[in-house]
C-alpha cells in the first residue's frame, strides 16, 4: 500500500493553487471543466508535480484505443470498496488533465488514471503505478497518434522491465507483443471484435494464422499467452477456475470486456472479484456514454463511437430495425482531421435503420453511406434530424466532439 499523504512543497502548493484558479476562470467563461487549462498551469509551475500527487496513492494507469474511460469508471467503481479513489473519470487523459485530477486526490488510497496512448510510458514513470490495464490498439487519429506497430513499440519501450503487474488483454496481439517486455504480467482473455490493425506479427511482420480464437505466427513463434482470466459469455472465470456471474447496467460484450480487464485488474489490490463486479453494477452511464435523454419529446440514447473498431461494437448493440439512428461526424482537433476511417467501418450493418446524418463532415459520411447502399437522410443538425426521424427510440451514434455537441444540445 501506498504511504499517507505527504504535505505538499511551498512551490507545489502554489501550482496547485494557481491551477484550481485558472480552472474556474476557464469555467466562468464557458470554456468546459478547465481542466487541462488548470492541469497547464500547475506544471508550469511544478514540473513534477504530477508524480508528487501521485506519491501517497496506489494506482492504477489504464489504457487502450477504445474503452479506456469506461474502464477506468468500472475500476474505480470496484477499488471503492477498498477506500477512497480519486481518478480522472470526465475523461481529461493526457498529463494536464491528470494534474487536476490528482490534485483533489490528498485523502485518497487509490489513484485509477486513464491514460491517452501516446502518453502512457511517461505517465508511468511520473507515477509509478502498482498496476497498469492494456485493453486494445486500433487506427484512430492517424494524423495525431502513430501507426498502430509504431505505437506498440512504444509501449513495448516504455513499460520494459517495469515494476508495475500489467493486466493485459491476450487477445489483441499488438497488445501481447507490448506487454510481453513486462516481467509481470497478467493476461486476461478478454475478446477481440475488430481485428482489421492485428493480421501481421508485430513481433516479425510476418502473418498471424487466426484459427479460432487462437492467434500464431507460423514465422516466429510469437502467439497468444495462456490466460488467467477469461471473459466468457456472461461471465468472468479467475484463476482459479470460478465463473463470475457480470451484471451491467452498461450494454454490450465491449463492456462485458471490459469488466473482465478491471475485475483482474482489482484482484491485484486485494478486491475479490464477488465484490468487485457487484459494484461495478452500480454504473449507469459514462460521461454522458448510453444515457438516454429526452429531447423534443422523444428519447435519444446517446453513444460514443471514434474509429472503426468503435463503431463496429456501437452497431452490435443499437436497437434493431427500423430504430432510427443519427449520425453525426467531426474532424476538429481532438477528433484528429483525417476521415479515412469513415471507408473502414462497416455501414452495411445499419441496413434497414432509417438513418439521418449530421456533423460538421456530414457530407463525408454521406459518400461513405451511398457507397455502402444505404438509405439516409442528410439533416442540417439535431433538431431537424430528430424530428424527420420516424417514431420509436433514437440512437445517435457520434465521434468524440460530434458527441459533446450532442449532450451539449440536449442538456445532458
Amino acid at each position: 500500500m501506498a504511504g499517507k499523504s505527504e504535505p505538499l512543497t511551498p512551490r507545489a502548493k502554489l501550482a496547485v493553487t494557481a491551477g484550481r484558479a485558472a480552472a474556474a476562470v476557464s469555467r466562468a467563461a464557458g470554456k468546459g471543466s478547465g481542466s487541462v487549462i488548470g492541469g497547464k498551469v500547475a506544471l508550469r509551475l511544478d514540473p513534477d508535480l504530477l508524480a508528487r500527487l501521485a506519491r501517497h496513492l496506489d494506482v492504477v494507469l489504464v489504457s487502450a484505443t477504445n474503452g479506456k474511460t469506461t474502464t477506468t469508471r468500472l475500476l474505480a467503481e470496484a477499488l471503492r470498496a477498498g477506500g477512497p479513489v480519486v481518478s480522472n473519470a470526465l475523461g481529461a487523459n493526457m498529463p494536464a488533465g491528470i494534474t487536476s485530477a490528482l490534485a483533489g486526490g490528498s485523502d485518497a488510497r487509490f489513484g485509477v488514471i486513464e491514460v491517452d496512448e501516446k502518453y502512457l510510458a511517461g505517465v508511468a514513470r511520473d507515477v509509478a503505478p502498482k498496476a497498469i490495464a492494456l485493453l486494445n490498439l486500433s487506427r484512430d487519429q492517424l494524423d495525431r497518434a502513430a501507426e498502430t506497430r509504431m505505437l506498440a513499440e512504444k509501449w513495448r519501450e516504455g513499460l520494459a522491465g517495469s515494476e508495475a503487474v500489467i493486466i493485459a488483454n491476450a487477445d489483441d496481439p499488438l497488445v501481447t507483443w507490448a506487454a510481453s517486455s513486462s516481467p509481470t504480467v497478467v493476461w486476461v482473455a478478454a475478446g477481440q471484435a475488430w481485428k482489421d490493425d492485428a493480421w501481421s506479427c508485430p513481433s516479425c511482420g510476418g502473418v498471424l494464422q487466426r484459427p479460432g480464437d487462437d492467434w500464431y505466427c507460423g514465422e516466429c513463434g510469437f502467439r497468444r499467452p495462456t490466460p488467467t482470466w477469461a471473459l466468457s459469455g456472461d461471465h468472468v472465470v479467475d484463476p482459479y477456475g470460478v465463473a463470475w456471474p457480470i451484471h451491467l447496467q452498461l450494454p454490450g460484450r465491449a463492456n462485458k470486456s471490459n469488466a473482465a480487464v478491471s475485475a483482474a485488474a482489482a484482484a491485484t489490490f486485494g478486491i475479490d472479484p464477488k465484490v468487485a463486479l457487484e459494484r461495478m453494477h452500480k454504473v449507469q452511464a459514462v460521461a454522458g456514454r448510453y444515457d438516454v435523454v429526452r429531447f423534443q419529446g422523444r428519447d435519444l440514447r446517446l453513444l460514443l463511437a471514434k474509429n472503426p473498431a468503435g463503431w463496429l461494437e456501437t452497431f452490435s448493440l443499437i436497437d434493431a430495425p427500423p430504430t432510427p439512428v443519427i449520425l453525426s461526424v467531426n474532424a476538429r482537433g481532438a477528433d484528429g482531421t483525417d476521415t479515412s476511417w469513415l471507408w473502414d467501418v462497416d455501414y452495411t450493418r445499419l441496413s434497414g435503420h432509417p438513418i439521418l446524418v449530421i456533423g460538421d463532415r456530414k457530407l463525408d459520411l454521406a459518400v461513405r453511406l451511398e457507397v455502402a447502399d444505404q438509405q439516409f437522410t442528410v439533416c442540417a443538425d439535431l433538431d431537424e434530424a430528430v424530428r424527420t426521424a420516424p417514431p420509436g427510440r433514437i440512437e445517435a451514434i457520434a465521434n468524440y466532439t460530434a458527441f459533446q455537441d450532442l449532450r451539449r444540445r440536449v442538456g445532458n
